[in-house]
């Protein structure tokens, strides 16, 4: 999620609490870490790196970008450009596949993706590779935000058509326990150990309804495309009325592309869920599955991040509500 939070003594979001309001502001001046075993950064380290691997930008401004993302800390750089330094182990391999892979799909998709200009190297007591982007400018997706839902709804369903249309030659198939282009199943311990964890926070008899229904829906038998992975409203740019781009590709692969149906919970409603679905044209099977991926995102999120991560985590608590809710309405 790329997103500046207002500047120090303006007016916050009311919808939140005081000390969720404490924790962005700490997250704003990188006083708090979302990881145990996270990399520290901040705008001095972006500097020292830029000085001595691309110094045509070294006398460039270099200001933190507040984000509720979780694999990499943001720094914009002059007015077109945005440093992402990987927080954690897990990252570092997704900014060489963005590298090579989102040039290449960029020009086969109908909405804006990022563009890499520059991939770094370790350096300066960074220990992994980095890298520069165009800076994309609009504002992150919100339910609530959003002025015309049906046609954000027609125009993201079409974006994952076109995706999933991409020849997928020479692409790594999804592998690890952490991709969600694998099958649903692969993800069952987790999930279920989750709703364990939120005992007393949620109705975890209603999220493990909606999970096991979701893992006893068939599977998909047709072959692998691509997924883009994290398919959520941090992920999305919208400039004005529009969706304008989808951004933050970390988690893309070529699979089961059912998790990015994960959006419809967590961005869609009524009428706009609904018109997702039929431009999809998803049948009930593959829709169970999608409402499955996103409780299971949902419940692995909450528990990990609630104390570092409040937009994250309201995020999730409205889409594992939604999808209950949906549940409980169609089955």
């Amino acid at each position: 999620m790329w997103v500046l939070l207002p500047k120090k003594g303006t007016i916050m979001n009311p919808g939140i609490g005081e000390s969720q309001h404490k924790v962005i502001w700490q997250r704003r001046v990188g006083m708090l870490k979302m990881h145990d075993n996270e990399v520290e950064t901040d705008a001095s380290l972006v500097g020292r790196l830029l000085t001595t691997q691309f110094p045509q930008w070294a006398q460039l401004p270099v200001i933190p970008v507040a984000s509720a993302g979780t694999d990499n800390a943001l720094y914009r750089l002059g007015d077109d450009m945005v440093v992402r330094l990987p927080r954690i182990d897990w990252a570092v391999d997704n900014v060489h596949k963005e590298y090579y892979w989102l040039p290449r799909l960029a020009p086969l998709l109908p909405l804006a993706i990022p563009v890499p200009l520059a991939k770094g190297s370790p350096g300066a007591g960074y220990p992994w590779h980095w890298s520069v982007y165009e800076w994309l400018a609009g504002e992150n997706a919100t339910m609530d935000g959003i002025a015309d839902p049906h046609q954000a709804a027609i125009n993201l369903a079409r974006f994952i058509t076109a995706l999933q249309q991409i020849d997928t030659t020479k692409a790594s198939p999804a592998i690890g326990s952490n991709s969600r282009g694998r099958p649903l199943a692969s993800r069952d311990e987790r999930t279920h150990q989750a709703i364990a964890r939120l005992h007393g926070m949620i109705d975890t008899d209603a999220a493990t309804a909606v999970w096991e229904a979701a893992l006893q829906a068939p599977e998909r038998k047709l072959s692998s495309v691509w997924f883009h992975g994290d398919l959520l409203p941090g992920n999305l740019l919208f400039e004005g009325d529009r969706l304008s781009a989808v951004i933050d590709f970390g988690g893309m692969g070529v699979g089961d592309p059912t998790c990015d149906l994960m959006i419809a919970w967590s961005l869609f409603s009524g009428q706009s869920r609904n018109l997702f679905r039929q431009e999809l044209d998803i049948d009930d099977a593959t829709w169970a599955r999608g409402r499955g991926h996103a409780l299971s995102q949902a419940v692995v999120f909450i528990p990990y991040y609630l104390h570092t991560n409040p937009t994250g985590v309201n995020n999730a608590r409205h889409q594992l509500r939604e999808a209950i809710a949906d549940f409980r309405t169609s089955g």
